[in-house]
């Protein structure tokens, strides 16, 4: 069990475990996932960690089928500038690896926001901690779980 899957179990979240054969060459853990799965990009979120202000590291939650829009990700967690975090630092962290990052059961909690639009689904998939590993639950259960807020974070899609 990974740390993401215990702190569910532990809280009584219900939640589903989704597996599935990583592949190293896929170019994008999140699509890889939603294919694999068979599910919609748009219910499978990742999870990003972002530097805020040069300082303070924050967690976004967002579909991948989306772009983190790094100025409402800003706005939302009431900073000025918000950019990726380096990998080592996500890593040491977060204890877990790129491509497996969970927004649950992080070495350190850290303050999250999570899409609005998964409030859209009554589940949504996310990392169990681990690549090729999947939990599924519902948004409100994780809003809670983390004390995240729901807020707006994702680039206006052109389609």
């Amino acid at each position: 069990m990974t740390p993401a899957i215990n702190l569910a179990r532990k809280h009584n979240i219900p939640h589903q475990i989704h597996e599935y054969a990583h592949d190293p060459a896929h170019p994008s853990y999140g699509q890889e996932a939603a294919d694999k799965l068979g599910v919609e990009p748009g219910r499978v979120f990742k999870t990003l960690v972002v530097k805020l202000d040069a300082r303070q590291l924050v967690v976004a939650v967002v579909p991948v089928s989306a772009q983190l829009n790094m100025k409402l990700l800003a706005r939302a967690a009431a900073g000025k500038k918000a950019e990726m975090a380096d990998t080592a630092e996500v890593q040491r962290v977060t204890g877990y690896v790129l491509g497996g990052v969970s927004p649950l059961g992080q070495k350190r909690r850290l303050p999250t926001y999570i899409d609005q639009s998964a409030s859209t689904f009554a589940t949504i998939y996310i990392s169990a901690g681990r690549r090729g590993l999947e939990i599924e639950l519902d948004p409100q259960d994780l809003q809670t779980l983390l004390g995240a807020a729901f807020a707006d974070l994702c680039q206006q899609s052109t389609a």
